[in-house]
């Protein structure tokens, strides 16, 4: 594939529908006013890029994937702080939204009707660079490195479920259910406000519960033969990661009356649950679609005052040319967090 100075490549939603995703060249961006240019340290792999490749989540092709951004800040806009310049930071998803609407106002733009995001609706991180707001730059820790600091953006949409106000509260017993990425953030994020965590999973998570081990956690097996009886309701927050309704059903039936529920993974279809437990046992009920900016300085907060391990979640850092790899380990569950470093 020929490149020129104007081009490069990128992993592209070239169409609609199952698949149509390949390497493919692109043209390069450079920033306008308010913006800075990226050069892309590693983009993590998330379950939203899985749905993009299968046509199950909304994108505008042809457009570069990847959303969650590690990069050094590389080329400057007009009107942007030149301190930025050199700076290694990650990035906020959203390029642009209305800025009027109530939710804009209000501080989530996340659910703007009129947003555009990375990776979805403008070129996004699986390139050798990528334009970006300069208001969605956070800096990152020296201590942190390029793989792991593209785990902030999912924190940060972990912190909008769980933070400000925060769900958990010190000595609540807290059960996080899926050992994934957002599972063992979750685990994380909750510890740090003073809960007792123990991570569940099935026989097939044996890597991932290894992991949630190592961070310190208790863990559970789901057997081959399904989840045991619960021995009664005695779980202060249930944070559901799995995204399953096995997951979602024994959450309901081990969380206390007057507990809370934290919906965190997505399943992407109809479940069968009792919601009117919801009503007899008093359950409240949290979730966040993505990211705010509180939920992002709530992120950055808990990386720099070292709260979070990241670098354990990481699986394997891959060139731009093994992403067919890195999709298919990230789709089987085989580690944690899949990584592309455009530099390899």
């Amino acid at each position: 594939m020929t490149v020129s100075a104007e081009t490069m490549i990128g992993v592209t939603k070239l169409e609609a529908g199952r698949g149509h995703v390949a390497l493919s060249e692109r043209s390069r961006k450079y920033p306008g006013p308010g913006e800075v240019l990226l050069e892309v340290a590693g983009t993590g792999i998330c379950g939203t890029d899985l749905h993009i490749w299968a046509g199950e989540y909304h994108s505008v092709p042809p457009v570069t994937i990847g959303h969650e951004i590690c990069g050094v800040v590389a080329g400057l806009g007009e009107g942007v702080e030149p301190e930025w310049l050199g700076k290694r930071v990650a990035v906020e998803t959203y390029y642009s939204t209305c800025g009027r609407c109530r939710y804009c106002r209000g501080g989530r733009r996340n659910l703007c009707l009129e947003r555009k995001s990375l990776g979805t609706h403008v070129d996004g991180g699986m390139a050798p660079w990528v334009v970006v707001p300069d208001i969605n730059l956070h800096e990152v820790p020296d201590w942190v490195g390029d793989a792991p600091a593209t785990l902030s953006e999912p924190l940060a949409c972990v912190c909008n479920s769980m933070m400000d106000p925060a769900v958990v509260e010190a000595g609540d017993a807290v059960l996080v259910i899926g050992p994934g990425a957002m599972g063992l953030l979750a685990a994380q994020v909750a510890r740090a406000c003073g809960g007792t965590v123990t991570v569940r999973g099935t026989e097939a998570d044996e890597v991932r519960l290894g992991i949630a081990t190592e961070l310190g956690f208790e863990v559970e097996v789901v057997g081959a033969g399904g989840a045991p009886t619960p021995a009664g309701p005695n779980v202060d927050v249930v944070i559901e990661c799995s995204g399953s309704e096995p997951g979602a059903r024994y959450g309901f039936d081990v969380l206390r009356r007057g507990g809370a529920f934290v919906l965190v993974g997505l399943r992407g279809a109809d479940i069968t649950i009792r919601l009117d437990l919801v009503c007899f046992h008093e359950f409240a009920i949290r979730s966040g679609f993505a990211s705010t900016a509180e939920s992002w300085n709530t992120a950055m907060r808990l990386i720099w005052q070292k709260n979070v391990e990241l670098a354990p979640l990481i699986s394997e850092v891959l060139p731009l040319q093994e992403w067919e790899h890195a999709f298919n380990a990230s789709r089987a569950g085989r580690g944690v967090k899949y990584v592309l470093d455009p530099r390899r």
